[in-house]
């Protein structure tokens, strides 16, 4: 990692195509300087950028520019993908994404803007939109009732891509969507994103953007962690045997995986002892890594905690050469 500007991203609270792409931003670790832009009064900064005029649109550190949501999804993920939303190694699961996104970006969202604003349509029939729309839900119904997610029994970046723009058919008509007996899965399947405890950080409300304004940070509530100053975690002396034999760590605090939480759980040397005294107090041969954070390759971001303070987390696997010292933690 490196002190380098942070991406600056254009959106638009409301929008399914931006709310997707920062909710990928937000799971894969990533802090961006966020511009909300009013979609009457588009900033001429986003338009010499991307003429297209539409949100999402991110301008990386070193200049480049992605427009489109699936491929800042992309380019998120592959900073980090601790939950393997991109089925990696999984030609057949890949696929099937990729179908799903393809159907819902030229054939749902055609009949979803012509069932929400059919004001926008003379001569449409909003009936005819419902009803098609929903044929394309009910099959995506059938595919969550099987396991939960639309491609087999973990969110895929199909589940992350898809589940604004139901959330969008939904407000168009909740009595509706709630009602039908043939979306049950469906329903659950929305709630687990709607109910998610960050969907608040994903739809925190920002002020118009101006460049005479000081820049805001998303997530809201996190920030960067500089590098300059060592990291700590606290680990268990089999955990860490372990890590040395696999070349990288992937325990998140005691009891859980990187895989499980979404990063692994740091501190800075007066946050230690508070989190030996809460997790570790009763375990035997814990260890205290040291960790040099110019070292580190996945995405790296201060996070709030529920007590308010702000703790250091690795979006991804802490390599065994960033850790400057292992030994034995005592108080």
């Amino acid at each position: 990692m490196s002190n380098c500007p942070l991406p600056i991203l254009y959106s638009f609270r409301r929008c399914p195509y931006a709310i997707r792409a920062r909710w990928s931003l937000l799971h894969a670790g990533q802090l961006v300087q966020l511009r909300e832009i009013e979609l009457k009064a588009k900033p001429p900064q986003m338009l010499e950028v991307s003429p297209k005029g539409t949100v999402p649109v991110l301008v990386l550190a070193d200049g480049s520019v992605i427009d489109e949501s699936i491929d800042i999804m992309h380019w998120a993920l592959k900073q980090a993908d601790p939950f393997d939303l991109l089925c990696k190694g999984d030609a057949s699961a890949q696929q099937e994404m990729t179908l799903l996104i393809d159907e819902q970006t030229a054939t749902f969202k055609y009949h979803l803007d012509r069932f929400k604003y059919i004001d926008r349509y003379p001569g449409d029939s909003k009936d005819i939109h419902h009803q098609a729309g929903r044929e394309i839900l009910y099959r995506w119904n059938e595919r969550i009732a099987v396991n939960g997610w639309l491609i087999g029994e973990r969110m895929s970046l199909a589940d992350q891509a898809l589940w604004p723009f139901v959330r969008q058919w939904r407000i168009a008509d909740p009595k509706s969507f709630d009602a039908d007996p043939g979306l049950s899965a469906m329903q659950h399947w929305l709630r687990r994103f709607l109910e998610d405890q960050s969907f608040e950080r994903l739809m925190a409300r920002f002020s118009p953007w101006h460049p005479d304004q000081p820049e805001s940070l998303f997530p809201a509530d996190s920030s960067a962690v500089p590098l300059d100053q060592p990291l700590f975690h606290l680990a268990l002396s089999q955990d860490w045997q372990a890590a040395q034999d696999s070349g990288s760590y992937q325990v998140s605090t005691r009891g859980f995986t990187l895989s499980q939480v979404g990063f692994i759980h740091l501190s800075w040397l007066d946050q230690v002892k508070a989190t030996f005294d809460r997790f570790y107090a009763d375990a035997a041969d814990v260890l205290l890594l040291t960790i040099d954070p110019a070292c580190l390759t996945n995405p790296l971001r201060a996070e709030v905690a529920a007590n308010g303070e702000l703790f250091p987390h690795l979006f991804g696997p802490l390599p065994v050469k960033a850790v400057m010292d292992a030994r034995p933690y005592s108080q």
